[in-house]
């Protein structure tokens, strides 16, 4: 983006409950465009139903432009002896102690609409990053997760197992499997997502011109092949649009918040 924009870009990692307290220094930020955050479906949306914020998610923010989706596989260690999703379900409700890593409280909320449909019990493990959930599930000390297709090569490796993708329709880069709505369990779908905001009360020809740089960024063939390389993908261009991005985020809201305050799930 800065050689659309001639400007350098500074990023700033800012971690804590959940990227709530990065989006919250982004929605206090001076609306002038030089202060725009990453977002994605957690911390721009579920956030609002796992925590009491001093912002509001709807309200408080511009959006400039979804960048990538990144859909979740249900993973397992390769020792788990189901052949298919069916057998798997078997399997979990057999052992009471299996264990599910995750990495978010979007990660929570997956696992929990999963038991929810299938009927399993799980204890849940909370981790850092997907690397060490990755690493624990070949190493055996958890059983599954949901994580993005980061994880494929280490299924066509044989170091793990994956048995269902948690999206609409097949991934393009995993057609092979099945999706949970083929396996009969249509309510177990997730599409997380990765998308730029600025602060509300940004002008808009400054939004036109971040927008821009986006789309011009997203349509560069290395962007796009690295995005692939970390098991995302990149929206299509027609929906590379602030219109586009603000009514993903309502939608969401309207989808996800009553889950959450049905299932009871909490901030940890």
């Amino acid at each position: 983006m800065r050689e659309k924009l001639g400007r350098p870009i500074i990023i700033e990692n800012i971690g804590g409950a959940d990227g709530s307290i990065g989006a919250g220094r982004a929605a206090r930020a001076k609306p002038d465009g030089y202060t725009i955050d990453i977002g994605n479906l957690g911390n721009h949306v579920l956030n609002g139903a796992f925590y009491s914020l001093n912002y509001d998610l709807l309200n408080d923010f511009a959006p400039i432009s979804p960048l990538s989706t990144n859909p979740n596989l249900l993973y397992a260690k390769k020792t788990v002896p189901a052949r298919d999703l069916t057998e798997l379900i078997a399997w979990l409700k057999s052992n009471p102690k299996v264990s599910a890593g995750t990495t978010s409280v979007a990660g929570r909320l997956v696992i929990a609409v999963f038991q929810r449909e299938t009927g399993t019990r799980l204890a849940v493990v909370p981790y850092r990053g997907t690397a060490a959930v990755f690493q624990d599930l070949m190493g055996g000390q958890i059983d599954i997760t949901f994580l993005p297709m980061d994880g494929l090569p280490l299924v066509r490796a044989g170091s793990l197992k994956a048995y269902a993708a948690a999206s609409k329709t097949r991934l393009t880069g995993a057609p092979d499997i099945p999706t949970f709505a083929e396996l009969g369990f249509p309510k177990i779908w997730w599409l997380g997502w990765n998308g730029l905001f600025a602060p509300k009360g940004t002008p808009k020809d400054i939004i036109g011109k971040l927008n821009a740089a986006a789309v011009q960024a997203l349509a560069d063939p290395a962007v796009r092949s690295r995005l692939a390389d970390l098991g995302q993908e990149v929206f299509p261009p027609e929906q590379q649009t602030p219109e586009a991005l603000g009514a993903l985020v309502k939608a969401d809201a309207e989808k996800w918040w009553p889950i959450i305050r049905e299932l009871g799930i909490k901030a940890e």
